[in-house]
């Protein structure tokens, strides 16, 4: 009986002291926790919906351009594009490019001697062999574009920061130059084309993109006085977007 009334005296003696302790711990200043965790919030931002916005704004594109998988001409090319945004999603562009054409690293000649053991022989054939002889040598082109943009997103680089981005397809009309031999003699020929692929925009700030693009140009080409063929050229290409004007009022 005497142990347990020492129990009880002990307990109601060290009961003040752990009371506040007990108090403090559940009546903690919730703006505490929040100013311990301020710094972390304040490293990662809250994402807007759009960083970048293109309705009513001219885009101007300086580009360059490299044809790929084509048999005797690998073109390079140099030019660009303008573009209007009638909104978010829409668009109407004109483009053009003049191009370098250089033999093709698959273009070869092949001979086989006439007589036994009719050895058979390839070699890189020269420009001036191909030069108005060969389909392909495009020297200028000129297309009208309509844009259509339904894809907008974002990319998270280490946690803290984004990279918006927009893709794109287009679809219009071309006018392509090239060399070809309509009478045996090279000439400069003009053809009716069909231009389509897509296209990524990477936003930088709120006037200034990285573009790319990956085209299909379709048209036909004369192949001498009274036949043609039906050409298909990808096309890759590379440049860069300005925005006028340079910045937007958000809806």
């Amino acid at each position: 009986m005497r142990t347990a009334l020492l129990s009880i005296a002990a307990a109601a003696w060290l009961w003040p002291a752990l009371a506040p302790a007990q108090d403090d711990s559940e009546g903690a200043d919730p703006g505490a926790i929040d100013r311990e965790a301020g710094p972390l919030r304040d490293r990662i931002q809250p994402v807007s919906g759009h960083l970048f916005l293109k309705a009513g704004r001219i885009e101007v594109s300086p580009a360059a351009s490299i044809s790929v998988r084509d048999a005797f001409f690998t073109k390079i090319g140099f030019g660009g594009s303008l573009t209007y945004h009638f909104t978010e999603q829409l668009a109407l562009g004109a483009r053009g490019a003049y191009n370098l054409s250089m033999v093709a690293g698959s273009a070869q000649i092949c001979t086989q001697d006439e007589n036994p053991p009719f050895t058979r022989s390839c070699r890189p054939p020269t420009y001036q062999e191909l030069d108005g002889v060969a389909p392909g040598q495009i020297t200028l082109l000129g297309a009208v574009d309509v844009q259509f943009a339904p894809i907008y997103g974002k990319l998270s680089l280490l946690a803290e920061q984004f990279l918006h981005f927009d893709i794109y397809a287009i679809l219009g009309g071309a006018a392509v130059l090239y060399r070809g031999p309509p009478q045996g003699a090279p000439a400069q020929l003009i053809s009716p084309g069909l231009n389509a692929g897509a296209g990524m925009r990477l936003f930088l700030n709120r006037w200034l993109t990285v573009r790319g693009e990956l085209r299909d140009l379709v048209y036909s080409e004369a192949l001498g006085a009274s036949t043609s063929s039906l050409r298909n050229q990808l096309v890759v290409e590379l440049g860069v977007s300005l925005f006028f004007p340079p910045t937007f009022t958000e809806p």
